[in-house]
């Protein structure tokens, strides 16, 4: 089944992003501009200065809650506003907002519940500037989800991404983790409920501005994600059940 002239909401969640957010926006195709939130995660530079003289819909926490804490309220704002589909591009322009058509289709279609952007599919993940041991630690990451999930997906790292209403309204997104496990969690969420996925290749931008996590922060990421494969594996099973991978009981 179609949607019928969706709703498209572009989500950016953003920490010290002033440098790059215009060069950002400007990738993104001129019919998906007049839904565009971001939410700043207590930004030290003017991102929601240069946010909001751009005519974006702000929204800032307090404090800094962490990259997941900050998807939970760009999702949270999107549902609330009626969106269809939300598409989640990182505002420090590593990757490409002109694919959001490619990223949508999809769904419009019918045929997915979310879309991601896969480095892997894109065969370029070197060439683009990705550190080895993020190229080699993604595909091994990447390869232990797809025997667990028993499910195939090149990439389950990607900051960019499409979900459909349904997507976001069947999993409980909102007890995922505050930090950067949330984006594994959220796709072992889905797997969880049968969602559908595809992907579509691109390429990811590697300079000076871009955000990145470091080597210290990466290990913590990659046992966060072991963990949630642990957790996913023995929830399937029946052996130790986590309300994280229940269908929400109620509408978000």
């Amino acid at each position: 089944m179609t949607i019928d002239e969706p709703k498209i909401f572009i989500v950016l969640p953003a920490y010290n992003a002033e440098k790059t957010l215009l060069r950002t926006l400007a990738e993104i195709p001129v019919e998906y501009r007049q839904n565009i939130i971001l939410v700043d995660d207590h930004s030290t530079d003017r991102t929601v200065e240069t946010a909001t003289a751009a005519g974006l819909k702000v929204f800032r926490h307090e404090v800094n809650r962490g990259y997941g804490a900050n998807q939970k309220t760009c999702y949270t704002q999107a549902l609330a506003m009626d969106a269809n589909i939300v598409v989640m591009v990182h505002p420090d322009h590593q990757y490409d907002a002109s694919l959001i058509s490619q990223m949508v289709q999809p769904i419009i279609a019918g045929k997915a519940d979310a879309v991601f952007g896969s480095r892997m599919l894109g065969g370029k993940s070197l060439e683009g500037g990705m550190p080895w041991w993020k190229y080699d630690a993604n595909i091994l990451l990447t390869a232990l989800a797809n025997i667990i999930f028993r499910r195939y997906l090149t990439e389950i790292h990607s900051g960019f991404r499409a979900y459909s209403r349904k997507y976001l309204e069947t999993v409980q997104f909102t007890q995922n983790s505050n930090d950067f496990v949330f984006d594994t969690q959220i796709i072992a969420q889905g797997m969880a409920c049968n969602l559908y996925f595809e992907e579509i290749p691109i390429v990811t931008r590697y300079f000076p501005e871009a955000s990145s996590i470091n080597l210290s922060r990466s290990f913590k990421y990659g046992f966060g994600i072991l963990w949630t494969l642990i957790r996913y594996f023995l929830h399937r099973k029946n052996i130790w059940q986590n309300k994280r991978f229940l269908r929400a009981s109620h509408q978000v």
